[in-house]
């Protein structure tokens, strides 16, 4: 019996990494499906009536330790990684679907879950336990219950074939995010990067015994790099790297796979009876439809475009009149963003950044979140980590309970991969009683400390924190009965609401003035930087929102229709950009071969909601902006009614019931300055 599939013996039933061997994870999965297998046959052998109890909830609870394994490993997958995990992985995926599909195509189990179904009007159920029934009820006729034997075997292959393809194009973008290096000798070549950024260089040459300064394709490496490099030809370089990963016709070429993947992904809704992929997802958000989506991206994308293009046309004048550029490239667009912030603000983020000690902005989250919903945060050191960078805490309400175990994880390094995001491992729920709290984890990749200098963030980065921690809140307030409905279990144009209002705390004077401290001197952050943080907040709003229009519009195209007409990844991309294309396209530059987002997380004909969300979170913070950031009123509503609620009735019913009505784009449109 593996260490994974005991009930472990640490504080607070926490994952016991030290004692987990990579070789334990295959054995591990494997018992955790057997048992799993059993728990459900138990319940489609039961010979007395189906009733909610004995099916609907009884499901809800099987699987328990087949769930816990899962969210240790795909975790590691994510944020610690070596080539034996990614082998595990290719072995264990098609298992796991394999498990999937065998409960939901299990024509006996259906039966019960049908007949309690068609009786729901006789049983007296709470919201929670009506949409668990009409979830699990869903979950198998989306997913072919209702076919004939010979479209669920082909159901099955389809799903076994996605699982693996969507492995191979994620671990095809990490080879090659690592498989490129810009060495540089001369040092005249680092002028006007920041101090930090170029230490963080020197220190990555050391370590790999060369002399002077080794950038990468990492977020901390690339981003300062393409933003202030004020050699044109490097920023190319750069840029033309990051943006061709998985196009290179080479080993870790994604292309096939994004056309399989978008090609599979389409016979399996039209074998389900839907449209498209897209019709088939959409049923289950608040958007409903493509239609729907499509519709809302466009309305945006009117009021957007003539601010972008006025936008651009500054940014094009700048550039000319600075350098003499006569065209500007996609490698010239965060360069002179960044100058022509710091000539109309005075602000850049090397000034801010003393005033952003990563510590001090976590601490900060911490305090807001106190202030907010009455939460205490202690480091605490008695806990495994699966890395010596993790750092855990207990998370306590006013009357000294347990809420939830947090987790931060903030350092690139080799095998974690780029980006930010919030995950579990181990979800909230009550059993017999006992209402089991949630271990909760963020991980980001900032600018570690250097012999000289702290992590010192960015302002982008402040705002990514409290954007991952918003999503950690939701996860650590949740308070339901049933896992699957818990924490950050909603329909995927919700999931965003909790991350991205949180951020607008970033921007309020009141609370910046908690955490924004001069690294060196203590010194609260000026009231002048506040004021230009502010203003600048807007800088280029209609650029930026048309480049997140451009992503949901490329999304849609492939998933809103028939992909099969589709033979050219780049082609077809131009396409779906012509309507948001402000730069001249990069022939040696997709995008679909690294949109990790649609290809391999969870957002296919979903990368719209960012935008969705944008829309509540704006309507949201408004609603605490009138009664005061800090209202213990709106605070208790949006916790009690949103962060504990999870995915327990629709998120429609929620936000009306927190706010008094439906959501209107105005807020956000004019805190965009696009109104």
């Amino acid at each position: 019996m593996s260490v994974l599939t005991k009930k472990f013996t640490t504080k607070y039933d926490t994952a016991p990494f030290s004692q987990i061997k990579n070789d334990d994870f295959l054995p591990a999965f494997q018992e955790a499906i057997a048992d799993a297998k059993k728990e459900i046959d138990e319940i489609v052998n039961n010979p007395e009536e189906p009733t909610f109890e004995n099916t609907i909830e009884a499901m809800a609870f099987s699987g328990a330790t087949l769930d816990r394994i899962s969210n240790i490993f795909f975790n590691l997958h994510s944020a610690e990684t070596n080539d034996e995990l990614q082998k595990i992985a290719q072995e264990v995926s098609p298992l796991l679907s394999e498990f999937g599909n065998d409960i939901r195509l299990n024509a006996d189990l259906f039966k019960k879950v049908k007949a309690v179904y068609d009786n729901k009007n006789n049983l007296s159920l709470t919201a929670e336990q009506a949409t668990l029934l009409d979830k699990q009820y869903k979950s198998f006729s989306r997913n072919g219950a209702n076919l004939s034997e010979d479209k669920k075997s082909k159901l099955r292959e389809i799903d076994k074939e996605l699982s693996r393809l969507s492995l191979e194009f994620g671990e095809n973008v990490l080879s090659e995010t690592h498989a490129f290096q810009l060495h540089i000798t001369d040092e005249k070549d680092l002028s006007g990067l920041p101090e930090g950024t170029i230490e963080a260089a020197r220190e990555l040459a050391q370590n790999q015994e060369k002399e002077g300064w080794v950038f990468t394709l990492d977020y901390p490496s690339y981003v300062p790099f393409v933003t202030y490099a004020g050699n044109r030809e490097l920023r190319k370089k750069m840029a033309v790297a990051f943006g061709s990963k998985g196009f290179q016709k080479n080993e870790y070429d994604n292309q096939e796979i994004v056309l399989q993947i978008a090609k599979l992904r389409y016979e399996r809704a039209k074998l389900l009876g839907y449209a498209s992929h897209a019709h088939f997802v959409l049923e289950e958000r608040m958007a409903e439809s493509p239609e729907k989506v499509t519709t809302f991206l466009n309305d945006l994308l009117a009021k957007a475009r003539p601010a972008a293009e006025k936008e651009f046309k500054q940014l094009t004048n700048f550039a000319k009149e600075l350098d003499g550029i006569e065209q500007l490239e996609k490698w010239d667009g965060a360069y002179y963003s960044e100058k022509l912030k710091q000539q109309l603000f005075n602000l850049d983020d090397e000034k801010l950044k003393p005033y952003f000690k990563l510590e001090n902005v976590l601490e900060g989250a911490f305090t807001v979140a106190g202030r907010l919903y009455g939460l205490t945060f202690v480091e605490i050191n008695d806990i495994e980590k699966y890395h010596a960078d993790v750092r855990t805490y207990e998370v306590k309400d006013v009357a000294g309970n347990l809420v939830s175990i947090f987790y931060a994880d903030f350092f690139p390094r080799k095998g974690k991969r780029n980006g930010a995001w919030m995950t579990s491992f181990k979800s909230q729920y009550v059993l017999g009683g006992i209402n089991e709290r949630p271990h909760v984890s963020i991980v980001c990749n900032f600018t570690k400390p250097t012999e000289t200098k702290p992590s010192l963030l960015t302002f982008n980065e402040v705002t990514t924190l409290f954007h991952e921690f918003g999503h950690a809140l939701h996860g650590m307030l949740a308070d339901t009965v049933y896992p699957s409905l818990s924490g950050t279990s909603v329909y995927w144009d919700f999931v965003e609401l909790p991350s991205q209002i949180f951020e607008n705390w970033c921007y309020e004077p009141e609370a910046l003035a908690l955490f924004a401290r001069h690294y060196q001197t203590g010194e609260v952050i000026p009231t002048e930087y506040i004021q230009k943080i502010k203003e600048s907040a807007s800088f280029q709003e209609g650029i930026a929102t048309m480049r997140q229009l451009s992503f949901g519009l490329l999304d849609m195209g492939w998933h809103g229709q028939d992909p099969t007409f589709i033979k050219d990844v780049k082609e077809f991309e131009n396409e779906q950009f012509a309507s948001t294309k402000l730069y001249p396209d990069v022939k040696e530059n997709a995008m679909s071969t690294a949109f990790s987002h649609i290809f391999q997380g969870g957002y296919s004909s979903g990368y719209y909601s960012y935008k969705w969300a944008e829309v509540l979170d704006a309507d949201a913070f408004e609603y605490f902006k009138e009664q005061g950031i800090f209202s213990p009123e709106v605070a208790t509503k949006f916790k009690e009614n949103v962060l504990s609620k999870g995915g327990t009735e629709h998120p429609m019913i929620l936000y009306k019931r927190f706010r008094g009505n439906e959501p209107k784009p105005d807020a956000l449109l004019k805190r965009a300055g696009l109104l």
